[in-house]
């Protein structure tokens, strides 16, 4: 290829990339409002021991920014909510320490305003109903 060619292809390759750029700039942002998963967001408090899930933020592809605290914030390696039917589920997995791959499977309870379903503590091999409550 001679420098003219391979200049000119650099140019236009250099053009289309700054185009999409521009383009995807400009597409709005995506929600969970589209998905109507928007209504996770908050902070939920397990009563019978402190424990919160915060949401922050919910994508269209589901994927959550929450934290969790147990006390302390420990992050989740994966944070997840999609619609079966008419049912909100949500999946939390934990990978620090003392909790490496224990789970949550949670499912929203909109009558009572809950996620509600079972913890599996995975270093004791455990599994316990829980459930969490908005913080208003």
């Amino acid at each position: 290829m001679n420098r003219r060619h391979w200049l000119g292809t650099t140019i236009a390759l250099l053009a289309a990339a700054t185009a999409a750029r521009t383009v995807c700039a400009q597409a709005p942002a995506a929600s969970g409002a589209e998905t109507g998963l928007d209504l996770l967001k908050g902070r939920w408090v397990r009563p019978d021991g402190g424990y919160v899930i915060t949401i922050r933020d919910v994508a269209t592809d589901g994927k959550l920014n929450a934290s969790y605290a147990n006390p302390n914030p420990l992050p989740f390696a994966r944070a997840e909510a999609a619609r079966d039917g008419d049912t909100i589920k949500l999946f939390f997995e934990l990978r620090a320490g003392g909790y490496d791959g224990s789970t949550y499977t949670l499912s929203y309870d909109p009558k009572f305003d809950v996620l509600k379903g079972v913890y599996y503590q995975a270093v004791a091999k455990q599994k316990f109903g829980v459930y969490f409550a908005r913080e208003k």
